[in-house]
């Protein structure tokens, strides 16, 4: 795998067991895609996963996968970089072949079953940050200027590419 996750936060500090998990079994999810084990991908997805995608509808390779309308869709999820906040997970790779670059935004929880994934934002070529918002102190009332902290940035493209911010 490319570069680990780097956060943001001047005091990182090591993520948290259930983190490394949650970045497992994201991580297993992508080998599965890739190798086609539908077996894994089933017993990892929830059956009523939420699914946003944000991109060119003819980039939205995993749905193809999953959905079984390609099976054989040459397109391969290799994260390059990972990070995990809490129950989400983020990961960022890219084609350069194709000139794509995606994020995805996952979410894992304890199932019945064990962990598993009940969300998933898809982003193409589209620049993300993602900023953990603050609770509101007694000295701020307006719910639109809420101070945020800065988590994880993907990796700037070269070309311009719309940018959008998501609060964790």
């Amino acid at each position: 795998m490319g570069n680990e996750s780097e956060l943001a936060d001047p005091n990182p500090q090591s993520p948290a067991p259930s983190e490394e998990l949650n970045k497992s079994v994201v991580l297993a999810l992508y080998d599965a895609l890739n190798t086609r084990d539908v077996s894994t991908v089933h017993r990892l997805l929830a059956p009523d996963l939420e699914w946003w995608f944000h991109g060119p509808p003819h980039f939205q390779f995993m749905m193809r996968l999953l959905t079984g309308l390609s099976p054989n869709e040459p397109f391969l999820f290799k994260p390059q970089k990972i990070a995990a906040f809490g129950p989400t997970v983020l990961a960022e790779g890219s084609d350069s072949v194709r000139n794509i670059n995606w994020v995805h935004a996952w979410t894992v929880v304890c199932g019945t079953d064990g962990l598993m994934i009940t969300q998933v934002r898809e982003y193409f070529n589209t620049s993300v940050t993602v900023t953990r918002v603050a609770p509101p102190s007694s000295s701020s009332s307006s719910l639109h200027c809420l101070p945020q902290q800065l988590l994880w940035e993907s990796t700037p493209s070269e070309e311009s590419v719309p940018g959008l911010v998501l609060a964790i």
